[in-house]
């Protein structure tokens, strides 16, 4: 797969998931995070992220890209409830390379 075929899944569950925001919680599980509120939907994130950790360490291949996947999701659905498309974190990454990352967190402010 090349990395047009790689952007537009990014693209489409991006779609997907802002268009499941408005649907009844019964029939999305996009909608039912999204009626529980922010907090639970950064909470499963942070689920997430660390099943991914624990994979990394101690599980196959396939469960790390399992959980790696999940991992997209649930960030994309959190950038969604908080109306930050895909697109501006494409370009903070854009913006960011070909600097040092050690230069990068550096200049941070925070």
């Amino acid at each position: 797969m090349d990395t047009y075929s790689r952007l537009e899944t990014l693209a489409r569950l991006e779609d997907t998931v802002t268009q499941r925001l408005a649907a009844d919680p019964g029939s999305s599980y996009v909608a039912q995070l999204h009626a529980r509120g922010l907090p639970v939907i950064a909470r499963k994130l942070g689920e997430e992220a660390v099943e991914t950790v624990i994979a990394a360490l101690s599980g196959t291949r396939e469960e790390l890209v399992g959980e790696a996947a999940d991992v997209l999701f649930h960030l994309t659905v959190l950038l969604a409830e908080k109306g930050v498309p895909l697109s501006d974190v494409m370009a903070e990454l854009d913006r960011r390379e070909g600097t040092s990352g050690l230069d990068e967190k550096a200049a941070r402010t925070t």
